[in-house]
């Protein structure tokens, strides 16, 4: 009866750390959890409170801060020119065999067909699909 008792406390603590998200009640549910399987031992109400207690402050301790440093880094912005592939952009100067021009993030960019046979007329949206210097390789979806 007492492992069941920690499983549900384990599963009622995981459901509220959903709400709460800063691995407080996430570690308590590990403990609760870590208890659940020594009761399945049948062993005292106090060994299984100790083991609640030791086993959520080892998760406290030493779990809880790497998920905070994993979990919690900035994401990185990428301001290459490498982020723009993938971007739909405008065509402002029609693209042929020697190239034309598209507006794109807010500046205007030289470019050139993936398809060298290929002509894009101005006004049309491409698909920016690399980068090569300071042109800008584009397709258009058919």
């Amino acid at each position: 009866m007492g492992a069941l008792v920690w499983f549900v406390a384990a599963a009622v603590l995981a459901l509220l750390e959903l709400a709460v998200g800063e691995f407080t009640l996430l570690m308590l549910a590990a403990g609760a959890l870590t208890t659940a399987g020594v009761a399945l031992g049948g062993v005292p109400l106090w060994a299984e409170i100790a083991t609640f207690v030791v086993s959520s402050a080892a998760f406290w301790l030493f779990l809880r801060p790497y998920l905070n440093k994993r979990f919690r880094q900035p994401q990185v912005y990428d301001d290459s020119p490498r982020a723009l592939v993938g971007q739909r952009v405008t065509v402002i100067e029609a693209i042929g065999p020697d190239g034309g021009q598209v507006r794109m993030d807010g500046s205007i960019w030289s470019a050139r067909c993936l398809d060298p046979a290929e002509r894009i007329a101005a006004g049309d949206i491409v698909t920016v699909a690399d980068i090569d210097g300071p042109v800008a390789v584009v397709w258009k979806e058919h």
